[in-house]
């Protein structure tokens, strides 16, 4: 500032103390309310750990973004703080009306006078005025800030005003506030600092950019700032020798402060942006806010390890990306939440994949199966079909079909048919508006748009909404938000399903004989305690998932890339659930003395009866645990479940497989030549030959009989059935395929 300026600005000042300047003395007292931007949240995991800040976003006349820190109110002012600020700040601060006209008086001449750096007059009020409004150096500023300092004191009092640059106060580094930056720097509350620590803190806001602490060069300016405080403090008398010695002493001990505020995961940084912006997570205390999150930071370095190794182990085969969401069974609450390998990574790293939609494979038949329980469609005991002709062109992963299957077998060995079949059974609509009670979808389509083929991949979710219908599962049925922070806003639970549904469902998934022969013993699915895993493949590979529970934990995994590309071979078994079983292993091992329980708690009001593995009647050679009530057993065994087909009216030959309007997807778990779909006739009238006509060309001759396999193509096809020699014809079907 020249010395010109600097004049005028103190005859101004001088004239409005005298009572002149109308027109600026009501636009002072319009400005005289004290404000500051909203009070910074500093998150910390579940021990007090940092895990990062949510400031205050500004936007400048250019369109340019600055995010600031702090801005925490005061309940009281500390008397250290008080005494250490304005011996640095405004020595007069109590003998003065918010202007200090010895300080304009003497700046003025020591300006004119001597040729060191000019000296300025701000008070702490005045000070208060230009944070609140900015604006150019220069003469009117300096004439507006005088003014609303005046005002502000005369309307809030000194002690408020006060206040409110400790509120205000810029500390380095996008710190304001002394309480803020208390925590920042010290990791302390405000009124536990030291007599050197206050000092310090006081030097700070008259040059922040050059006393930058984390330096050697800042720290050494600041500390002899905090000095110069120390020993007019000594003056004074607020602080005897032996104090004032012991804070000389800590002062010459300091070493740059870490810049240790940059968060470790960026992701879940941007999650409790968004979780405060919602309104679901807030300080409990203005005077102190902090949020106390359920993030463990020593599980979710842990977890992301573990991503990485395997992530690496995978890229030959085309993975990219992965993500992983480790919460504790009961509360939901989150310990571990990766988002990306690492939000840096140019393959699509910034992406948080716990929050992207993409196709599920086979995590979705949990529920499938869970709903028919629940209509009573659906019994222990009954046999479902894994044939050909019982799926309506469905196929199976593997390209093999077990025959006969209890629903147990059918849910442990992630069979597409009988998934298919017994969600037509229940039905498309009420297992669509299931899944979407279940958080799994919004989306406003119409159920038949899916199909069947909902049961296998088709209707998107995200690996948070899996994390939380899972739990409902893992939770006796009952639906609850998944925790983010200790005094998170969420919405009530919510029973989805009944305790006798929930816990049967989780005996399926975690029985290892039950998943014999499509998965063997002792592989990624089998753990030396109970959990309950379930695993799912996209189409063309894309994704791979595993969900899986413990009686402590709930683990998710996805695995795949970025730009939709297909993977090569990795489906949910071989790829996610390896990562699912360290990440869940660790977590287990990672507590000495811990004994997992063997089993789950059995379903209420049912008795363990071994039935037999063909057939599920009373217990033979081979056998499966099952739990049935008592008066299960008294029916007749299990028949085999049958499926009415009313796609198409009667005629004289009618097509049984596939239904008209069919909505298929490839499987991505087989071979491109294993991907077929059945060709079945229901009734042909006598005839023996059939000829089969696909998109108006014939396409296979076979026996009334038998059953024909198409390789599905892509796209809308017309599907007909014929006699051999004669003109009669089916009805045409319709089957999309994905």
């Amino acid at each position: 500032m020249s010395r010109k300026p600097l004049i005028a600005a103190a005859v101004a000042v001088l004239a409005t103390t005298l009572g002149g300047g109308a027109i600026l003395a009501r636009q002072a007292l319009r400005d005289a309310s004290l404000v500051a931007p909203p009070a910074t949240q500093i998150v910390y995991d579940r021990s007090g750990a940092f895990l990062t800040q949510i400031g205050a976003v500004t936007h400048d006349d250019k369109g340019g973004k600055r995010v600031d820190y702090g801005y925490w109110p005061l309940a009281r002012i500390p008397e250290r703080v008080a005494l250490a600020t304005l011996v640095l700040e405004d020595r007069r601060f109590h003998a003065h009306a918010g202007v200090d006209p010895r300080a304009v008086m003497r700046a003025m001449w020591n300006n004119l006078t001597q040729s060191r750096r000019l000296e300025g007059a701000s008070t702490i009020a005045m000070q208060v005025a230009r944070m609140q409004a900015p604006g150019p150096r220069g003469f009117l500023t300096k004439v507006r800030e005088a003014a609303t300092g005046l005002a502000l004191v005369a309307t809030n009092g000194r002690e408020a005003t006060l206040a409110h640059y400790l509120r205000l106060a810029p500390y380095g580094l996008g710190s304001h506030g002394v309480a803020h930056a208390a925590r920042f720097y010290f990791d302390r509350p405000v009124d536990d600092l030291s007599w050197a620590q206050v000092a310090l803190l006081a030097a700070l806001p008259q040059s922040p950019g050059r006393m930058n602490i984390t330096r050697e060069s800042g720290l050494r300016r600041a500390v002899t700032r905090a000095r110069y405080a120390i020993s007019q403090l000594e003056r004074q008398g607020a602080l005897d020798a032996a104090q004032a010695d012991m804070a000389r002493r800590e002062l010459a001990a300091m070493r740059p402060f870490e810049a240790k505020r940059r968060p470790e995961a960026l992701h879940l940084a941007l999650r409790y942006e968004r979780l405060a912006r919602e309104g679901r997570v807030r300080a409990a205390s203005p005077y102190d806010p902090r949020v106390h999150a359920t993030i463990d930071l020593a599980v979710e370095r842990e977890t992301m390890q573990l991503a990485r190794r395997y992530l690496s182990a995978f890229r030959s085969a085309g993975a990219r990306q992965v993500a992983v969401m480790v919460a504790e069974r009961g509360s939901n609450a989150i310990l571990a939440d990766v988002g990306s390998a690492a939000y840096d990574d140019p393959r699509a790293g910034a992406y948080d994949f716990t929050r992207v939609m993409r196709s599920p494979g086979s995590t979705l038949k949990p529920f499938i199966y869970a709903l028919a329980l629940e209509r009573g469609a659906l019994k222990p005991t009954d046999l479902l079909d894994d044939i050909p002709e019982g799926a309506s062109g469905v196929a199976n992963a593997d390209g093999l079909y077990l025959g006969p299957l209890t629903p147990r077998q059918a849910l442990a060995n992630s069979r597409n048919v009988p998934a298919t079949n017994l969600l037509r059974r229940v039905g498309l609509e009420e297992n669509f508006d299931f899944l979407h009670q279940l958080g799994l979808h919004n989306l406003d389509a119409p159920a038949a748009s899916f199909g069947v083929s909902m049961a296998i991949g088709a209707l998107p979710t995200r690996l948070e909404d899996l994390m939380r219908a899972y739990a409902a599962l893992a939770d006796d049925g009952v639906m609850n938000a998944l925790s983010f922070a200790r005094d998170e806003r969420k919405s009530a639970p919510r029973r989805v399903m009944s305790v006798d549904t929930a816990r049967l469902v989780t005996s399926f998934l975690a029985d290892p004989q039950a998943r014999l022969p499509s998965f063997p013993r002792y592989g990624p699915l089998e753990y030396p305690f109970a959990v309950a895993v379930k695993t799912g493949t996209s189409q063309n590979y894309r994704d791979a998932w595993t969900l899986a529970f413990s009686h402590k934990y709930i683990v998710g995994v996805w695995l795949g890339r970025g730009d939709a590309n297909g993977m090569r071979a990795l489906a949910g078994a071989n790829s996610a659930a390896r990562l699912a079983h360290a990440v869940m292993t660790r977590l287990h091992g990672a507590r000495p003395g811990e004994i997992a329980p063997e089993t789950f708690a059995p379903p209420p009001d049912r008795i363990a009866v071994d039935l037999c593995r063909a057939d599920a009647a009373p217990a033979c050679a081979q056998t499966l645990r099952e739990w049935v009530k008592p008066q299960e057993m008294t029916a007749a065994p299990a028949t085999t479940a049958q499926h009415v087909d009313d796609a198409v009216e009667p005629g004289p030959l009618v097509i049984a497989a596939p239904e008209h309007n069919t909505h298929v997807w490839r499987n991505p778990e087989q071979p491109a030549a294993l991907n077929r779909l059945a060709l079945k006739l229901a009734g042909g009238a006598g005839a023996t030959q059939i000829l089969w006509i696909v998109d108006g060309a014939p396409f296979a001759v076979a026996q009334a009989d038998e059953t024909v396999f198409w390789p599905m193509t892509p796209g809308a096809h017309r599907i007909q059935a014929r006699l051999a020699l004669a003109p009669a014809a089916s009805r045409p079907v319709r089957v999309t395929v994905e």
